[in-house]
């Protein structure tokens, strides 16, 4: 069944799914993408650069959360994905992909599913707390640029 604008509720959740973020498929996406960066393919060379361990790159994040939206709502067009990344998603683990739909515009027929404002209602969570490298607690120091 292929859902139409009128089908979709504000508030509607989607019902979780657990993307494949292991490191055979994480080395299928990063070959295809041309980023084959130790950081994503190999856990002990993400380590040497103070990682837990190899992480998920940004865009494959991203097309999780396109995919989500597209086996919810197959014919739906994604004209924008705003992505706030909080913490890296290791490779290896079982993040959870969920959404909500958090705005419905009546006169262009658009719903949107995350908001350009501070809620984010299409997430990835990792089921483990994830560790937060030191690296990425610093803010860059642009001056010295």
């Amino acid at each position: 069944m292929s859902l139409g604008y009128h089908d979709v509720d504000f508030g509607a959740e989607r019902p979780p799914t657990a993307p494949d973020v292991t490191l055979a498929n994480v080395r299928r996406f990063t070959a295809a993408a041309g980023m084959t960066f130790g950081r994503f393919n190999d856990h002990d060379e993400a380590r040497k650069e103070g990682l837990p361990g190899a992480i998920v790159p940004g865009i494959m994040s991203q097309g999780i959360l396109v995919a989500l939206i597209h086996r919810w709502a197959p014919r739906a067009v994604v004209r924008k994905i705003d992505t706030v990344f909080r913490a890296p998603i290791q490779v290896d683990s079982h993040p959870v992909a969920r959404g909500v739909v958090t705005d419905k515009n009546d006169e262009t027929r658009t719903i949107e599913r995350g908001h350009s404002g501070r809620k984010r209602a299409v997430s990835i969570k990792c089921s483990t707390p994830a560790t937060i490298p030191a690296w990425m607690k610093k803010k860059p120091d642009c001056r010295s640029q």
